[in-house]
């Protein structure tokens, strides 16, 4: 199967990419690993950081070039595009700059000798990423491990080639050494064999539950350490005290940010009873002010998904949880004409029956539940199978910070909606998965913590 480069602004196919055969795939693994064993694990800190810093340096420079790919490939608006280019080379900067702090040896206090905790590199990982954030999926992944001394080989999702391939090149360009980073063009059962090769020592994966249970089932198989960021159904919880127009603006933003692709996005609206009529009111009226149209345009406010089958399978969700009860506040449908676009969509009357209740809707769909107080409102953001992120707005910062502690999610947000930085850590429990990229927690996933004693 190709791996096929398709514009969903116009349905234009921009390029197609063939899989790689056995033996090329096994020729790339042996550069991989021997690059590892011969090269990149012996470097210094400082010889690897030069490497990652320029690799950094080449996305500022290609900015205008790697954000077009983006909104041809999937269709993001192209400031946006931007900014994740921008976001990618921060963070490829923070680990070149941190990591050898971040590892440094760990001495133990011991009536036994002494003895220090080592952070050791483990080998060859494989990254299996996702379309809708092209490059910084594989950013948060490639970055931190190739600072501790991993190499790294991605299985990019076939839907972005051109984004994978140009990814590749900064770090070829930046003088990364044949191996260190290995772009892979591949199907599901390649990357079974892979996940089966003992050369390859740990797994990161981010995308569905469903990928998520075959990967980690793969990897503990084989007795191999894997890391899994899947789904979120985030809730934003919008208290009594809170200020509404913050509330609103950042609701907006929350839902409509990469047209609503996006784990962390916030999708699930609960507002306590004083303020709930006037927030769905707002709400409503914010939404119905995005226009679509072509996501290179810098003044289009609304970017089609990233394909016609993502468009359909939206369109479906929506049409199973009206036909379950739901109540259509505003859009609900697809947008006539050229391009995957979906209408911004308000649903309501989602009782516990309803499979809305429990699912994820990836596009501009939000869900709007009023409830009577702040304990109802913890009830029901934890009522669900997902615990990635989730907001809380409210003027009372320690009420915030109380309530956030009685949220089951790995991230809490007040008064804001989710957001990414290098330092912060990003991850979930439940079934958004287990272990955490960015911030110092990121590169602690595939090191060996090696206890060194001495009599």
């Amino acid at each position: 199967m190709a791996y096929n480069s398709i514009n969903p602004y116009n349905g234009e196919t921009l390029g197609s990419f063939e899989e790689l055969d056995a033996k090329q795939l096994e020729s790339t693994v042996q550069a991989a690993q021997r690059c590892f064993e011969q090269d990149w694990r012996a470097r210094s800190f400082g010889e690897r950081a030069a490497v990652v810093k320029r690799a950094a340096a080449l996305m500022r420079e290609r900015s205008d070039e790697l954000a077009k790919l983006i909104t041809l490939e999937m269709g993001k608006l192209i400031a946006q595009s931007a900014g994740e280019v921008a976001l990618s080379a921060a963070i490829l900067d923070y680990y070149a700059d941190h990591a050898e702090s971040f590892l440094a040896p760990e001495p133990l206090e011991s009536t036994n000798g002494k003895a220090v905790v080592e952070s050791c590199p483990v080998g060859v990982l494989l990254g299996i990423e996702p379309w809708n954030y092209p490059y910084y999926q594989i950013a948060r992944f490639a970055a931190p491990n190739l600072m501790a001394g991993n190499v790294v080989m991605v299985k990019h999702s076939s839907s972005v080639p051109q984004c994978a391939l140009a990814f590749a090149q900064c770090l070829a360009d930046a003088g990364a050494p044949e191996g260190a980073y290995s772009n892979l063009f591949i199907s599901k059962d390649q990357i079974s064999q892979l996940i089966d090769d003992p050369r390859i020592r740990g797994v990161a994966l981010t995308g569905s539950e469903a990928a998520g249970a075959v990967v980690a089932a793969r990897a503990g198989e084989k007795l191999k350490k894997s890391t899994l960021e899947l789904g979120g159904s985030d809730a934003f919880i919008v208290l009594d005290d809170a200020n509404l127009e913050k509330a609103v603006k950042s609701a907006v933003a929350g839902r409509m940010g990469n047209s609503g692709q996006a784990c962390t996005a916030s999708k699930r609206f609960i507002v306590l009873d004083a303020l709930a009529d006037q927030f769905l009111e707002k709400f409503q009226q914010a939404l119905g002010k995005f226009s679509a149209g072509d996501p290179l345009d810098p003044d289009t406010t609304m970017a089609p998904l990233s394909s016609a089958q993502a468009l359909d399978n939206l369109v479906e969700q929506v049409e199973r949880a009206v036909a379950s009860g739901a109540r259509v506040v505003i859009g609900g449908e697809r947008i006539p004409g050229e391009g995957a676009f979906m209408q911004p969509t308000i649903l309501t009357d989602i009782d516990p029956s309803n499979p809305a209740y429990k699912e994820e809707f990836f596009g501009p769909v939000a869900l709007f539940f009023r409830v009577a107080d702040e304990d109802a409102a913890v009830a029901l953001a934890n009522d669900s199978p997902f615990g990635l992120g989730g907001t809380v707005f409210t003027e009372d910062i320690e009420r915030g910070k109380r309530l956030a502690r009685r949220i089951d999610t790995g991230m809490v947000f007040i008064n804001s909606a989710a957001v990414s930085k290098p330092d912060l850590p990003f991850g979930g429990v439940k079934h958004s998965g287990y272990g955490r990229e960015l911030s110092c927690a990121g590169i602690q996933e595939f090191v060996n913590k090696k206890l060194i004693r001495v009599a």
